[in-house]
């Protein structure tokens, strides 16, 4: 009796450019949502575009999820009586008020913002970042005092700005007033600068540069990806051409 075939190793089928691909769409989504650097990326690229087998194939997305699966940690409970921060708005304001004089203040970073905030900055200067913050409410009132001394504002891009402060003898900007984007911010900075200066600017958030970044690269792994698979597709044809030779120059009896 004989014995049945032997059933081969599913790893060790030989891969197709489809599964390649399959492969390299998932190393570009987990680069898109930030599980990936760009060099790891370029690293596990390269594996997959040489891999020959699925066993080859399997490791190099083993610690990801399938593309489009959605597999995303939950996010761990608040603790009692902490601000809810999976939002913009919202939660109790840091501080109402910073003074400098002869000295500095900085507001920056992930702090909230109240309804109304006083600075003053005498002899001194001041620093209020408020691309990283949250908001109390959605419209803030800053109300600027400089003399002899400055303010810088930083204000995130997507905010509606409203500047009315008066410069005497000294400079209050009103650049950046205008612009806004759905869902964000009303900002209205108003004050004075006697022999000083208030500089309202807008500045994209750290979040906002790194997907910029994270595009530009992406824009340029793109071009890499694309020429890789124009050189694939161009050993492709080679071969094809060759193994068309081969089959023409067989004698018609091995045919």
């Amino acid at each position: 009796m004989s014995s049945p075939p032997a059933v081969p190793d599913p790893g060790n089928l030989r891969a197709s450019d489809a599964d390649r691909e399959r492969v390299a769409d998932i190393l570009r989504e987990a680069a898109g949502d930030g599980r990936l650097t760009m060099e790891e990326l370029d690293e596990r690229l390269d594996a997959v575009y040489a891999a020959k087998t699925y066993a080859e194939l399997e490791p190099v997305t083993r610690d990801l999820p399938a593309a489009g699966a959605g597999q995303v940690p939950a996010p761990a409970p608040a603790p009692a009586g902490a601000p809810d921060r999976t939002g913009r708005f919202g939660g109790e304001p840091t501080s109402h008020n910073a003074v400098s004089i002869l000295g500095g203040f900085s507001r920056k970073g992930d702090w909230v913002v109240p309804g109304e905030f006083s600075a003053v900055a005498i002899l001194g200067g001041g620093e209020i970042d408020l691309r990283e913050a949250r908001f109390a409410e959605h419209a803030v009132t800053i109300h600027a005092v400089a003399i002899l001394g400055g303010i810088e504002i930083t204000v995130p891009e997507d905010a509606l700005v409203h500047v009315t402060g008066v410069g005497i003898m000294g400079a209050f900007e009103h650049i950046a007033s205008g612009e806004s984007k759905p869902g964000g911010p009303k900002i209205i900075v108003t004050g004075v600068a006697l022999m000083g200066g208030v500089e309202i600017k807008r500045k994209p958030s750290r979040k906002s540069q790194r997907e910029q970044v994270l595009e530009a690269r992406r824009e340029r792994f793109e071009a890499r990806l694309e020429e890789k698979r124009e050189r694939l597709e161009a050993k492709h044809e080679r071969l094809q051409a060759r193994h068309e030779r081969l089959q023409s120059n067989r004698p018609d009896e091995l045919q």
